[in-house]
């Protein structure tokens, strides 16, 4: 029981990290596209600058989530993607470190690394952590030891590179919302012009692999068995459309809430389909690391269990009073990065 309760709350901490920490990924990636000067750059700065390094709590949560409760997953999973990993977690450094050295030298060539060090650091998160999650979904060749098979260049397979894509366009629509919302004038009419542009193209990507996922891998067979699972696809499709209307009726908090819905649901899509497997042998099913054969001793993840309700509350409330104490669009008079 408490195996099955940790996996629904491993599932749930990746995915509001991706609820959040996605639309400042996107926005990071989309900022030369929409900043058509240093002040408009400071404002894209300055509309992710409060809330980053918050939303990267849910990631080491998540992992330290793994490591807890299932640290045999957590072993195999650095042991296969330790390579994937390693150049994420670079990527991120470089992404924080670009908020705090941009503006300490009065230098337009020194603003123009840093921005590119912003841009990379947001790019590459986002496609490696859609190409490691698809991986996931298909199956990583895993022995009966536990030890991985394959090589970085083999987790860029088809189906991999296909959930990178899905992620990216995930967050750069998140993120354009993110920036409609903080933003006005005419970075808000490029953001918005942008949500719009990408919204079909994630639609038909969104559909590709949703399609690719029942030929390539084993998720849909817990749908069949237990209907009910259904409604996270439905929550992922309706977000999906909500996103249309809101931005139709240029409701930007709208739009953006929609989005949220539905990266939480296509990152609950994946995990309701993999239980209870974390990680899925592509050698041969006996060898898949599950939430029973990765667990921690059950009075671990009752300790686990006991601090994550006292504790995980207490970082929503404060998250969730920042977001409204800081909910206002940025001007240029609040410019701090």
């Amino acid at each position: 029981m408490l195996e099955t309760i940790w996996f629904i709350l491993w599932g749930v901490l990746w995915a509001v990290y991706f609820m959040l920490d996605g639309f400042d990924l996107g926005l990071g990636t989309l900022m030369p596209f929409f900043a058509k000067n240093d002040t408009e750059r400071r404002i894209i700065y300055n509309a992710m600058g409060p809330f980053w390094d918050g939303n990267e709590v849910w990631l080491i949560t998540a992992g330290g989530a793994t490591f807890a409760a299932f640290p045999v997953a957590y072993a195999v999973m650095f042991n296969g993607l330790y390579s994937a990993l390693l150049l994420l977690l670079f990527s991120l450094i470089l992404r924080g470190v670009s908020f705090e050295f941009r503006n300490k030298v009065e230098s337009p060539a020194w603003r123009a690394l840093w921005d590119a060090c912003l841009v990379v650091g947001s790019f590459l998160p986002a496609l490696l952590l859609g190409v490691a999650f698809a991986n996931i979904f298909q199956g990583i060749p895993i022995d009966k030891n536990g030890v991985f098979q394959g090589s970085f260049f083999s987790l860029l397979n088809p189906y991999g590179l296909a959930g990178g894509i899905l992620f990216v366009l995930l967050f750069l629509v998140h993120g354009s919302l993110w920036l409609a919302v903080k933003s006005d004038g005419g970075l808000q009419q490029r953001a918005a012009s942008a949500a719009s542009r990408l919204w079909p193209i994630l639609l038909v990507v969104a559909v590709l692999f949703l399609a690719y996922t029942y030929v390539a891998t084993n998720l849909f067979d817990n749908y069949f068995k237990i209907p009910i699972l259904w409604v996270l696809p439905l929550l992922a499709v309706s977000g999906l459309l909500l996103i249309k209307a809101f931005v139709a009726k240029k409701a930007w908090w709208g739009a953006w809430f929609a989005s949220s819905l539905t990266i939480v649901g296509v990152t609950l899509f994946g995990v309701a389909g993999l239980y209870p497997n974390l990680l899925p042998s592509s050698i041969d099913p006996e060898f898949s690391i599950t939430a029973f054969n990765g667990s921690s001793s059950q009075l671990t993840l009752k300790i686990m269990l006991g601090v994550a309700l006292v504790m995980v509350p207490i970082v929503i409330a404060y998250q969730t009073w920042v977001y409204i104490f800081l909910r206002n669009k940025v001007t240029e008079k609040d410019l701090l990065y």
